[in-house]
Formats: structure tokens, C-alpha cells, sequence
């Protein structure tokens, strides 16, 4: 079936759907001010719905906060690698586990000592065994240096998965020029016998029907790892991929928890499987508005992998490679090929595939650019992007409401409303819930005279002084998070860890906010995100020699 994203003229009814969420997130604003011209009470009733909304919102998140950090811990603690071991033969496994009492304390112990009996009692090859499985990784680059890059590979070589079970291959861009080029060739000398195979893979400039993107860099790739596998004699099913950009660094246990959810898993070629993205790789290093958001965007993606029915592919995720194979890999038509993989998936197997969390991490890093300047408008170039997704609404939309839907229509209909809410939730929310409350005082001369509405930023500032309880739990969790303070920093830093957080309402409407207006509107006007701005990823060490250059160029000047 056809699943790409169409390019060029769009029909009537796909360019509807595109205008969609900026007209109901631009509308729900205009609502709340028509509504005070016209009627000041029923301005403060609909306002006072949103918040409680939001607020009941907030309760079930800060819930979810709690129980993902707790379920992360106990991800990370958990010994994958003696697990994965014991696949390989579960009837000994099971039986040994039954006579360890001990165990029954640990982390899913019941869920694996489940596993262990059902491949006990599975016919022979039904389950695949660790020995037959191999991991690929894609590492994404464009134009980063060998400083970016280096702890990424460092950071797979150091897992407890076997290095000679992994394949590498590094997909970098002939755009990003000679550089980057050289940079990748130097990884391969240094990295050829490390691996059971370590690649470079070139991604050609300007190839037909691809947008500047990722998308097109890691399907190029995707397909070289094929012509490996048929090289090499290797069978799709027992190869699991995963997708890296350039500063990432996946837990130590990632691939045995990766490869053990992909065994232990019956229709596992339905499946991705979904680390949790943090973004703390160099958070002490970054501007402090850069850091209350990378914070909650990592608290985020704990929420989310708590709520595996509304779960999506984001960042870095595995697939197995028949699946990759038979769907040609990846989006080359989007910018925010992350997420629309899952609605690719989703309408390729007709509604049967969804993605599981495997719990551990793969940390990346905040945004961080030479200078300040810089750095504030790469973080909202990100975010744009990001909220690009809201792309994906009118291709849902096609595959769901025409004559295109393979998948049961009430299923796709909530995932559908799922995603436009979504989206319309995050560029409006900020913004009327700071100032929505003054809009009936302002715009209407007879409002002071309504209780109601007179009260209203009252009654808003009660509940969001409630809905702080949500914000203290992250503040908490974020401080127990953080990696150990480096030694170029003060002690004093930690109080600036906690103050920071007076920056979010800032934050939430200046970039969440702003970001997904903009990227919606320019949906909505057919002026077409096409291109995929890199993201800047500079070290602090580079940030400290651009400082000295600058310096260094202001005294001769």
C-alpha cells in the first residue's frame, strides 16, 4: 500500500486537514476573546473548563512522573545482560530461578520468570535464541565534530552487549562536506575490528523525492545494512536495528534489554521498542532556560512510557530489519521521521503495531551552540521541528476518513484525536492559561461588575498553586537525576538547579508554545517545513575555545 507522505499540490481535503490544528489552536485564543466581548461569564465558564482540564491533567501526569522514575530505576538496575543469558537455554534458567527465593523481590521478576516457562514450553525455534541475534546501529551524522561523535561509538563499545554481535554503521552527509568525511573515515580506522562490522555509509546530496532530512540519510544507510545482511548471509528477522543521532548515548544495558523484549516477544516484527530519551548528557553545561526545558522534555518521555497505548517513536528507537525491509525503512518525505514512523508502521501492518518501552535509557545531549545568542535560537529551531509533527494529521487523517483506512476505524479515530489534541494542547495551553483570566477585564467594560469574572485570575492563580505540587515533584526528581557535578563547577550551581525553574511559564509560551504556532501556521499556509535544521551540539570544551577566539579577536581589534 502507499504510505508516503504526498509532495507537490495536495488534494482539497488533505490541505483541509493541514490547516486543521493552527485553526483550532489559533481559535481556541480567539474564543476566549469573543466570548468576553460578548458574554464575560460564559468566557470565565469556558476558561475555568480548560484549567480544570489541564489541572486534572496535571495530577495524572506528576502520578506518572512518580511511577516512570521509580520504573526507570528499576530498569536500569536490572541486570539485562544475566537475562538475556538465560534465554538462551530457559528451561535450566526456569528451573534454577524457581529455586533462587531471593529473586522474587527484583524488578518484572514474575514477568521473566514467565517468559523463562513459556520458551520452557515453546516448540523448538519458535523463540529466537540470544546467540542468533544481532543488533545494527545507525549513528545519524551531518557535520559534527570527532569530539561529538566519539562518545556516542564510546558509549556502544562500553554496553554489556557483545561487540561482536553489533554491527556499526556511521550514515553521514555528503552536504555536510569534506569534514565530516574525514572524521568518519578516522572512526572507521580506529573502530574496524572492534565491532563484528564497522561502516561509513555516504548519504548523496539532492537524491529525487527526499526533503533535507535524516529520514533520507538513514534509509540510504538502512539499505546498505541489507546489502551487508545479504552479503553476509545474515536473515532479517534476527537482526534488530536501531537508529542513533550523533550525541547518543545509549545505557550500558540497552541492547540486552533491546534484544531481550525483541525475543521474549511473539509478534515482535510489530513491535519498535522505545528507550526513554533524557536529555542530560550536558546539562550542567547549558544556559539555564536550555536546562528547564531539556528537563521537561526527558520528564516527558518518562510520562510517555507509562502510557503504552498513546506511546509513539521519538529520538532513538529499534526496529527489526525484515519489518525496516519490507516497509523501505524510514520516511524520506518528512522532517520528523521520528514520529511518523509510527503512523508509517501503524497503516503498513493494518493497524497491527504499536511500541513498547523497554525502560532504560539513551541520553542526549541539550541544546548548546558557541554563544548564548545562538544557542536560544537553535533551541527553538528544534522545537520547531519537533512540532512539525503536527504533519502527521493530515496523513492520518487520509489513512483514516478515505477510503485508504486499513485499520479498524474506531481505533484509528481516537488515535487520530489523540494526536490533534496533542498538538493544539501545546501551542495554546501556555499562553491562556497565563493571561486568559485578564481577558474578560480588559475587552469588556462590564466585566468588573461580574463575580465571576472578576474573581477569575484569582480562581486560576488557586489552581495553578495547586498544580505546583506536580512542579515540585519534578524538581525533586530532576535534582536526583542529575549527573555528578563536574568539577569545573561550584557547589553553589545546585542552588542555580532549583531557581531555574521560575523560568518555565517563560519557556512553556516563548518556545513551546510559539514553536508550535509556528510550525502549524506554516503548515496551515502550504509554506512547507522541507528542510531538517540541524540541531547544534557543541561541547563545552568548544564553547570555551569559541570564548577565547572571540576574546582573543577583541584585543587585536
Amino acid at each position: 500500500m502507499d504510505i508516503e507522505i504526498p509532495q507537490g499540490k495536495r488534494t482539497k481535503f488533505y490541505r483541509f486537514f493541514e490547516i486543521l490544528p493552527a485553526a483550532l489552536s489559533y481559535g481556541a485564543l480567539l474564543l476566549m476573546v469573543v466570548l468576553s466581548v460578548f458574554s464575560p461569564f460564559l468566557a470565565s465558564v469556558y476558561l475555568l473548563t480548560i484549567v480544570v482540564l489541564l489541572l486534572v491533567k496535571a495530577i495524572n501526569m506528576a502520578y506518572r512522573i512518580i511511577t516512570g522514575h521509580r520504573n526507570l530505576e528499576g530498569a536500569m538496575k536490572t541486570d539485562w545482560k544475566r537475562w538475556l543469558e538465560q534465554l538462551e537455554n530457559p528451561s535450566k534458567s526456569y528451573a534454577a530461578l524457581k529455586s533462587d527465593p531471593k529473586s522474587i523481590s527484583r524488578y518484572r521478576f514474575s514477568e521473566h520468570s514467565e517468559n523463562l516457562r513459556l520458551m520452557s514450553a515453546a516448540e523448538d525455534g519458535y523463540f529466537p535464541k540470544p546467540s542468533e541475534i544481532d543488533n545494527a546501529v545507525i549513528i545519524a551524522a551531518y557535520n559534527e565534530s570527532y569530539e561529538t561523535i566519539k562518545p556516542t561509538i564510546e558509549s556502544i563499545v562500553n554496553t554489556t552487549y557483545d561487540n561482536k554481535k553489533l554491527i556499526v554503521f556511521l550514515a553521514y552527509e555528503e552536504r555536510g562536506g569534506e569534514p565530516i568525511e574525514k572524521t568518519a573515515k578516522r572512526f572507521q580506522r580506529e573502530y574496524k575490528n572492534i565491532f563484528k562490522a564497522f561502516e561509513i555509509v555516504k548519504h548523496p546530496k539532492d537524491l529525487p523525492n527526499e526533503v533535507v532530512g535524516k529520514g533520507g540519510n538513514i534509509t540510504y544507510a538502512g539499505k546498505k545494512l541489507k546489502e551487508y545482511c545479504d552479503d553476509n548471509q545474515l536473515d532479517y528477522k534476527n537482526v534488530l536495528v536501531t537508529t542513533l543521532d550523533s550525541d547518543n548515548k545509549p545505557h550500558k544495558s540497552y541492547f540486552s534489554c533491546s534484544t531481550y523484549e525483541y525475543i521474549v516477544h511473539e509478534d515482535r516484527k510489530h513491535l519498535s521498542y522505545q528507550p526513554v530519551s533524557l536529555f542530560l548528557n550536558n546539562i550542567w553545561d547549558v544556559p539555564a532556560p536550555m536546562r528547564v526545558l531539556a528537563t521537561g522534555n526527558s520528564f516527558w518521555n518518562i510520562i510517555s512510557s507509562m502510557r503504552p497505548h498513546l506511546l509513539r517513536n521519538f529520538a532513538s528507537h529499534s526496529q527489526s530489519l525484515d519489518a525496516l525491509v519490507e516497509m523501505n525503512f524510514w520516511s524520506t518525505r518528512t522532517i520528523v521521521e521520528d514520529g511518523h514512523q509510527f503512523w508509517r508502521s501503524y497503516f503498513y501492518f493494518g493497524g497491527n503495531y504499536s511500541v513498547l518501552s523497554i525502560g532504560v535509557p539513551i541520553y542526549q545531549d541539550a541544546v548548546l551552540s558557541d554563544t548564548l545568542p545562538k544557542t536560544l535560537k537553535a533551541q527553538f529551531i528544534q522545537l520547531r521541528r519537533w512540532s512539525y509533527g503536527a504533519s502527521d494529521v493530515p496523513y492520518v487523517a487520509e489513512h483514516v476518513f478515505t477510503k485508504k483506512r486499513n485499520v479498524p476505524f474506531f481505533d484509528g479515530l481516537f488515535k487520530f484525536l489523540r494526536l490533534l489534541d496533542g498538538h493544539i494542547t501545546q501551542a495554546f495551553q501556555a499562553p491562556m492559561v497565563s493571561f486568559g483570566g485578564w481577558a474578560p477585564l480588559i475587552v469588556h467594560s462590564a466585566a468588573s461588575r461580574s463575580l465571576v469574572a472578576h474573581q477569575l485570575p484569582m480562581v486560576i492563580s488557586y489552581i495553578q498553586q495547586v498544580a505546583m505540587v506536580g512542579l515540585f515533584i519534578t524538581i525533586f526528581l530532576s535534582l536526583k537525576m542529575l549527573p555528578p557535578r563536574p568539577a569545573r563547577y561550584k557547589k553553589s550551581k545546585n542552588i542555580f538547579m532549583v531557581l531555574q525553574w521560575v523560568l518555565m511559564p517563560i519557556t512553556s509560551i516563548c518556545y513551546s508554545s510559539l514553536a508550535s504556532f509556528y510550525a502549524q501556521t506554516r503548515l496551515a499556509a502550504g509554506k512547507y517545513l522541507d528542510k531538517f535544521d540541524v540541531t547544534a551540539k557543541t561541547s563545552i570544551q568548544e564553547v570555551d575555545l569559541a570564548k577565547q577566539r572571540r576574546r582573543k579577536n577583541k584585543n587585536l581589534g
